[in-house]
């Protein structure tokens, strides 16, 4: 029995168990067994990719993935939202193709991908559909397009994200597992645990081999959300949302389903509608800051910013610059909306913001 049978008969054993107190122990090992037959599942298919060009080859600022059904318009938002003179040619996946671009915009280099189609099942294999999701587990950033006309394959294209190990738009689980030799399991939270006791907490960790360890829980965390704490295969990547083609449908149906679906960015790639809008979105949705740098004695160099992600601090752009820049640090000068006043003198822990200007004072 292969893996993918062997998830498939324990996810039937689950939809056959009524939830409840006394069953939620057993709910929550059966759903560790299906966690960690997945994560050997995506090690597997890892490894059998191996050489064949199926991780990105990340440059820029950023990576950033199309993701969707077949027809729905990638290809056509790629070419709108990339120079085409920054375009190179196809990365050859033996008989896949994925096509990468360059997406030029307020001084940063966003490397755009995009992958084949997918088809329902791709998670588990089909249509060498866990090769073609493998490189989205390596983006920055997931841009889910759908056709105006199937909104309902947003669900589909989730199971299939879900179930290779892709949380979108959600962060890593507030759990601490640290495991000791002797002793047992001793669980601690810091937040009344509504969703799981001791007792599920235990059979889930016992499934991951674990028998003594200290658990610190600061979340009211789901079975699922703790199973993923200890699963070294799940990755948190954010995700935007995109609904193509509008143009080919009438008011009313555009105004039901924005009523349905108030999260995404709606446009027509086709004919340009919101392309603008798609590129400064996802410029948000990564997260990212310019920054200006001033050499002594000279004007801030305002063409050409350092992208860095927001939350960076002086230290972060030092280190990006130049590591003897970190060794030889004295102190910094920073003009914009991170100080009080400009020319304002901050160390190394200083947090920036968009548009700042930063002079780094080094050691002689």
């Amino acid at each position: 029995m292969d893996i993918e049978e062997r998830i498939r008969k324990i996810e039937e054993e689950i939809t056959k168990t009524p939830y409840n107190k006394a069953t939620s122990h057993h709910i929550g090992k059966l759903k560790a067994k299906i966690s960690k037959l997945r994560e050997e599942s995506i090690k597997r298919s890892s490894s059998s990719t191996k050489g064949r060009g199926f991780t990105l080859k990340k440059s820029g600022d950023s990576t950033v993935v199309l993701v969707g059904f077949p027809s729905v318009g990638k290809s056509t938002i790629l070419n709108q939202i990339t120079n085409a003179q920054s375009k190179i040619g196809a990365y050859e996946f033996t008989t896949l193709d994925v096509i990468p671009g360059v997406m030029e915009y307020r001084g940063a280099q966003i490397q755009i991908f995009d992958i084949p189609g997918i088809i329902t099942g791709a998670s588990r294999g089909k249509g060498r559909g866990r090769e073609i999701l493998s490189v989205a587990r390596n983006a920055d950033l997931v841009v889910m397009v759908l056709d105006v006309f199937n909104p309902h394959h947003q669900e589909l294209i989730l199971d299939e994200l879900l179930n290779i190990g892709i949380r979108p738009n959600q962060t890593a689980p507030d759990v601490t597992v640290k495991r000791r030799k002797i002793g047992g399991v001793k669980v601690a939270s810091t937040v009344p645990l509504t969703h799981m006791d001791e007792k599920t907490i235990r059979s889930i960790l016992n499934e991951y081999g674990v028998h003594s360890a200290d658990v610190l829980i600061r979340e009211d965390v789901t079975i699922d959300r703790f199973i993923d704490s200890l699963d070294n295969s799940i990755v948190y990547i954010p995700l935007l949302l995109v609904i193509n083609k509008i143009d080919l449908v009438d008011a009313s149906y555009m105004e039901e389903l924005q009523e349905k679906i108030d999260d995404a960015l709606y446009i027509a790639a086709d004919k340009g509608v919101m392309v603008d809008e798609l590129k400064e979105e996802i410029f948000q949705r990564l997260k990212l800051i310019r920054i200006y740098m001033k050499p002594q004695g000279q004007k801030a160099d305002l063409e050409e910013p350092l992208i860095v992600r927001k939350g960076s601090t002086v230290e972060d752009v030092a280190g990006k610059l130049h590591r003897d820049f970190l060794k030889n640090f004295r102190h910094a000068k920073v003009w914009g909306n991170s100080v009080k006043f400009p020319g304002q003198k901050v160390g190394l822990d200083h947090v920036l913001e968009d548009e700042d200007v930063l002079r780094l004072i080094i050691k002689k």
